[in-house]
């Protein structure tokens, strides 16, 4: 989603928003905007369905970015938490109460990010360490991995499991073979590496559970997610073979995995701030409007 619609979603409510996140002592509560922005949730709704019109990733997308927001601490905070909890719910997935009065860091690391997010070919054991850092146990690796129910995914993140997965010259043996086939003419190996294909090949567009048996039958996308299943002696086997039989079960651990994401050290009362301009810090968005007063070009910048 460009950030566009995040600044016109924050600019509707953006006087009384820093009004209300400037509380000390603040905690998390689902009704944190009740008497400062009441329509803050289906307007941000409104934005996701409008933007899904034109891009049917876009949900995916900003789950993704929800993701990187709670183990990184990137961008606007309680803005895209709304939009992670509406982007599953409108493709057909559970919804939840939002926990709110996140505000928003002042920086941005990119060596930071690269470090503690976990990489598509991650093995189980990696992933399950970058899980730890933050708190998150097996239980909810599993669950958060099952967003990769819906969305696209570059040939550059799984293409060496297609030719010379390891260096061994071979492509995965935990690959079906026939989704392998298919997945090499959409990826050649010596082909640009942003073609995209499903993360799900069964039903790409909904949120449902059908990610956990296409592990059953190697067919999961990236290494990471097959790493799932298919790791010799893996605990979290048996948790796939339960989602598989029940999307209830999968929902129901998705949304306590998810609120226990958005709880990762959030900033709260007047610690960090509220961006005008998800892109960037408040600082750089002020030399921005003192720069380019008047210049109407301004607005598309940011």
């Amino acid at each position: 989603m460009s950030s566009f619609y995040y600044v016109l979603a924050a600019a509707l409510c953006s006087v009384i928003l820093v009004g209300e996140g400037t509380r000390t002592n603040a905690q998390l509560t689902t009704t944190f905007y009740d008497d400062t922005c009441p329509d803050l949730h289906t307007i941000i709704r409104s934005v996701v369905e409008d933007a899904l019109q034109t891009d049917p990733r876009i949900g995916a997308s900003i789950i993704r970015l929800h993701f990187h927001d709670c183990f990184v601490n990137v961008s606007c905070a309680d803005i895209l938490t709304i939009a992670a909890e509406e982007s599953v719910s409108l493709a057909g997935g559970p919804e939840w109460p939002v926990l709110l009065g996140r505000r928003d860091s002042l920086t941005a690391n990119r060596t930071l990010a690269n470090i503690n997010l976990p990489a598509p070919n991650s093995t189980l054991d990696q992933l399950k360490f970058r899980f730890s850092v933050v708190g998150l146990n097996t239980d909810d690796l599993v669950a958060l991995s099952g967003a990769h129910t819906f969305g696209r995914a570059q040939c550059r993140t799984f293409r060496n499991r297609l030719y010379n997965f390891n260096n061994t010259g071979n492509p995965d043996p935990t690959l079906d073979s026939a989704l392998q086939t298919e997945l090499r003419k959409i990826c050649p190996e010596t082909g640009p590496g942003t073609n995209l294909t499903n993360l799900d090949q069964t039903t790409p567009d909904e949120f449902d559970n059908k990610y956990y048996s296409n592990l059953q039958v190697k067919k999961g996308l990236l290494q990471s997610d097959q790493e799932l299943f298919s790791t010799p002696g893996a605990d979290t086997k048996a948790i796939v073979n339960n989602f598989t039989s029940s999307q209830d079960a999968f929902f129901y651990s998705f949304v306590k995995s998810m609120v226990r994401m958005g709880n990762i050290s959030p900033l709260t009362g007047t610690a960090g701030e509220i961006r005008l301009s998800c892109r960037r810090v408040n600082t750089q968005v002020n030399d921005d409007l003192l720069a380019f007063k008047g210049d109407d070009n301004l607005v598309s910048s940011i």
